[in-house]
């Protein structure tokens, strides 16, 4: 073999690479599956711990129903953007995988359909403060089981890691009450998802 000739590359090398460029191309931007969520929260939350704060306490005078409105609006807006960026990748894949895409989506709606038809049977029960803590505890929960029961399904251990850590500050803002949930979800929860994108974007 002459000196300048190049050998030739490894069989095994160059599927591992071409299976490598193949899973990066049918996965989703982790920047637009977290991102948008993780702003949404970081906003929402924290406007919410700033106008009800803990014991009642106001340390922005901003109107009632601003905090909630902005919080709903990022969420529809954060729901519209992953639910693109999911379908953009699912179109490439054919078979199981897609179909589960579709039956985890699926779950994700039905679930909170059901959350929000159960909680609406209490909004003429329980005292404002109280209320606002099970709508917010109750949804953060049930985010961080389903992003726990996907990381199950596809054996993904970031997406699993991801629920585990926001069921567990979950818990941690219900013990600490009302007003507090929400920093701690705002800044824990949303910084998490904006963090993990980061992370898992780079290591991508």
């Amino acid at each position: 073999m002459e000196d300048d000739e190049t050998p030739p590359a490894d069989p095994l090398a160059l599927i591992q690479r071409e299976q490598a460029n193949l899973a990066r191309d049918l996965t989703p931007d982790p920047r637009l599956m977290y991102w948008p969520w993780g702003f949404a929260w970081l906003i929402g939350f924290g406007l919410l711990f700033l106008r009800f704060g803990p014991d009642g306490k106001v340390f922005v005078d901003l109107p009632e129903w601003l905090p909630l409105t902005v919080l709903l609006l990022l969420l529809i807006a954060a729901g519209i953007t992953t639910g693109v960026a999911g379908a953009r990748a699912s179109r490439q894949t054919a078979g199981p995988t897609s179909r589960q895409g579709r039956m985890y989506g699926f779950a994700w709606s039905i679930a909170y359909t059901g959350f929000s038809i159960l909680f609406a049977q209490y909004s003429g029960v329980l005292p404002d403060d109280k209320l606002s803590l099970l709508w917010a505890g109750g949804m953060v929960g049930l985010t961080g089981a389903l992003h726990m029961a996907g990381g199950a399904v596809w054996n993904d251990r970031q997406l699993f890691f991801l629920g585990a850590w926001t069921s567990v500050i979950n818990i941690i803002g219900i013990l600490a009450g009302p007003g507090w949930h929400s920093l701690i979800v705002a800044v824990a929860g949303g910084g998490g998802m904006l963090l993990a994108g980061l992370l898992w974007r780079s290591r991508r």
